[in-house]
């Protein structure tokens, strides 16, 4: 999962290492969807809405102290924050600061995004580095902090066709 040029830039908007996006237990993926559901015209055939009112409660459940989730594209979004459908992803990145300390939208960080991001440049210039102080400030703190052995400083939602990694369960759930 996200180990991919979407993982790559995902990891640099963050701040973080390789390593601390997928050894150090401060992170868990919980995707849209359980499966990739094929290609449409224009995009991906969207999520199944039932999936994430399934599950998503149970598994936020189990994963104590989350500090900031990350809605990254669209479906989170539209999911998470109670918007008119009309919103746009430029309207809810721009004004990321309305939805925190709880949620910080973003793009998705797919190379099918660069022209987004061309014509976009506050994002990389504002936004990103907002972000990156944000996650620096939780996991610095994390350390601080070593109540639940299992705590999880942020969450990443979105639609993608993988598992969800969660450190605190033994196994991978599909």
């Amino acid at each position: 999962m996200w180990n991919d040029q979407s993982g790559d830039r995902l990891r640099a908007w963050l701040g973080i290492s390789r390593d601390t996006f997928y050894n150090s237990g401060d992170i868990a993926v919980i995707p849209m969807d359980f499966y990739y559901p094929g290609k449409a015209k224009s995009g991906d055939v969207p999520p199944r809405k039932e999936v994430a009112e399934k599950w998503h409660q149970k598994m936020l459940d189990i994963m104590p102290n989350i500090q900031l989730t990350l809605l990254i594209g669209s479906y989170a979004q539209k999911h998470y924050l109670n918007v008119p459908r009309s919103t746009t992803i430029t309207n809810l990145v721009q004004n990321y600061r309305n939805f925190l300390p709880e949620y910080f939208p973003l793009v998705h960080p797919s190379p099918r995004n660069n022209i987004w991001l061309a014509k976009n440049p506050w994002f990389e210039q504002e936004v990103v580095p907002e972000l990156q102080k944000i996650v620096q400030n939780i996991l610095k703190n994390k350390k601080l902090s070593k109540q639940f052995p299992c705590f999880k400083s942020f969450f990443i939602l979105m639609k993608l066709h993988s598992t969800i990694y969660n450190n605190c369960l033994s196994s991978y759930i599909i």
